[in-house]
């Protein structure tokens, strides 16, 4: 956990199970750090070549597939949210809008993707965030992204 006057957390893998039910191969974010109750995280995710999308997307020149990008963004979202509700038991956040998508380089093996996320506004349980999945300080991905947290 971070020392400044906001006290922002980082939380692990093991943590990320217990707020989220996404398990391999479909969770998107190894790590959230600089945790902001509900209002801004940054995932991250450290993308290999073992990748089961790498096979077929594409073979020769594998690419981390977009929409896998806007994924990891929602999931890094979605874990904040539940985190901040105080709630431990996994929930299911449905995606709700994807607006303003755009994907401006490819992600590839090797690549450190981060997830930074901040709240434009939530209202009970629905939340909408701007998103940018960056690698190397480059941006690769952004969205406009809200969902619905309900239980299981």
């Amino acid at each position: 956990m971070a020392n400044d006057a906001t006290q922002l957390v980082d939380i692990d893998i093991q943590t990320i199970y217990k707020l989220l039910p996404h398990r391999y191969p479909f969770l998107m974010v190894d790590r959230i750090v600089d945790i902001d109750g509900d209002n801004s995280a940054i995932g991250i995710k450290n993308v290999t070549v073992n990748e089961p999308y790498f096979a077929g997307h594409f073979p020769g020149q594998p690419i981390m597939p977009g929409v896998l990008l806007i994924e990891g963004m929602a999931q890094t979202a979605g874990a904040i949210c539940i985190l901040a509700r105080g709630q431990d038991s996994p929930k299911v956040v449905y995606f709700m809008t994807i607006d303003q998508a755009k994907f401006r380089r490819p992600v590839m093996p090797g690549d450190r993707v981060e997830y930074h996320v901040k709240k434009i506004r939530n209202r009970s349980n629905i939340w909408k965030f701007n998103a940018e999945a960056i690698v190397d300080g480059n941006k690769v991905a952004q969205a406009t992204i809200s969902a619905l947290i309900a239980d299981e």
